[in-house]
Formats: structure tokens, C-alpha cells, sequence
């Protein structure tokens, strides 16, 4: 046997090396795809505004175009998710902490510099889902007071 373990094994430090790379690798991956979920809730965001404005102007024309590129971009978002979700669950069962662990306990489990980079995507990506939210309670609150509206016009209660 070799001193370090059997012959052609490597030191051990090369296991370690390994392994540090493939994290390295998968948290970057994951990081890649978080930023591009938070662009595509920046472009949600501005698709929803979009939509709005046709809305507030009542130019109606345009609203099923709008409509369909708000879909398009859900879509997006979804394909993303599910993407995201098989990375977590790598990276997760890499650090040791399960198959299927949040972000926050991700960041947690995750070693420097990544704790803080994860923990920052997390935040970005709460506060764009809560932009996200509220533009869309505007435009279905608007729907509303133009349904509600035309009801009233034609004498529909």
C-alpha cells in the first residue's frame, strides 16, 4: 500500500480538492440561475407596468399581446424554478443538508463567500416577488373597477 492509501489513489487531499471544485461549480451554476430568475422578475415587473399603462390609457388593443408576454415570461419562470430546484437539491445533498433545502438554510450551509451571495439572491428575490405581487394586485384592481364600470354603463349589477 502506498502511504497515503492504495497505489494510484491520490492523496487524500486531492479527494478534497475535488469535491471542493464540483461545489464550487454547482454554487456557481446556482448562482448563475438565481440571477436570472431576478431578471426575469425585472421583466415581469416591467411587462405587468406595460400592461398597466394600456389599462389606465383604456387602449385595449394591445392588452392580449401584453397578456401574452406576461405569459411567456411566466413560463420562463417556471422552466426556472424547476431548474433551480434540481440545483438546490445538488448542492443541498452536497453539503450535507438534505434534498431539499430552502435558500435560506442553503446560505447557511454554505461556505464563504457564498453564504453572503446566496443570502443577498434570496432578499433580491423576495422583494421582486413582492413588486411582483403588488403590480399585479394594481392591474387585477383595475380589471375589476373596468368590469365593475361597464356593468354599471349597461345597467348590469
Amino acid at each position: 500500500m502506498h502511504r497515503n492509501g492504495p497505489i494510484g489513489s491520490g492523496p487524500p487531499t486531492a479527494c478534497r480538492s475535488a469535491h471542493v471544485q464540483s461545489s464550487e461549480l454547482r454554487l456557481t451554476a446556482l448562482s448563475d440561475l438565481l440571477w436570472k430568475e431576478r431578471r426575469l422578475l425585472d421583466l415581469l415587473r416591467f411587462k405587468l407596468e406595460e400592461e398597466r399603462l394600456l389599462l389606465v390609457a383604456g387602449n385595449t388593443e394591445w392588452l392580449p399581446r401584453a397578456t401574452h408576454e406576461i405569459e411567456l415570461v411566466l413560463d420562463a419562470l417556471g422552466a426556472a424554478e424547476l431548474e433551480r430546484a434540481v440545483w438546490v437539491a445538488e448542492v443541498g445533498a452536497e453539503l450535507g443538508l438534505g434534498p431539499q433545502p430552502t435558500l435560506a438554510v442553503l446560505a447557511a450551509g454554505a461556505p464563504a463567500p457564498w453564504t453572503e451571495l446566496l443570502r443577498a439572491h434570496r432578499q433580491a428575490l423576495r422583494l421582486a416577488a413582492h413588486q411582483v405581487e403588488r403590480a399585479s394586485g394594481t392591474n387585477q384592481a383595475i380589471l375589476r373597477q373596468g368590469v365593475d364600470d361597464a356593468r354599471q354603463k349597461v345597467g348590469v349589477r
